[in-house]
């Protein structure tokens, strides 16, 4: 299993690459693998400012329905489209393709509560 060094980790399987002060975020390879198949992303949340911790959008899976949350503070710039008509490239690379949304971060002292990926491993016993 992967776990780029060069991303934060929430506690709830979010990951974040932050870019200046954008930030793109996606799902991790152990939450996608969790969930299995991919087969609906539903993300309304473009253009709207979300607190940490707040939803921005869920993933549908065959068995199941879960909630994304922001892994720190800002606002929607982007959803990936590709993800519309493929939402499988959160399972085929949810690091690459399957990124979810592209933020401004509003406060980047948030980043400083997220783990790093040594942190994430140790959370989910890897």
């Amino acid at each position: 299993m992967n776990f780029p060094e060069n991303l934060k980790y929430s506690k709830d399987h979010e990951w974040i690459k932050v870019e200046g002060d954008t930030a793109l975020v996606g799902i991790t390879e152990f939450a996608q693998s969790e969930l299995g198949e991919i087969v609906y992303v539903d993300v309304t949340s473009e253009g709207e400012t979300i607190e940490q911790n707040g939803v921005f959008g869920s993933v549908e899976a065959v068995k199941t329905v879960s909630d994304l949350l922001m892994p720190v503070s800002g606002e929607v710039l982007e959803v990936n489209a590709e993800l519309e008509e493929k939402p499988e490239l959160i399972n085929e690379d949810p690091y690459g393709k399957g990124w979810i949304i592209k933020i401004a971060v509003s406060d980047a002292s948030e980043l400083e509560t997220l783990l790093s990926a040594s942190d994430y491993k140790n959370l989910i016993g890897k």
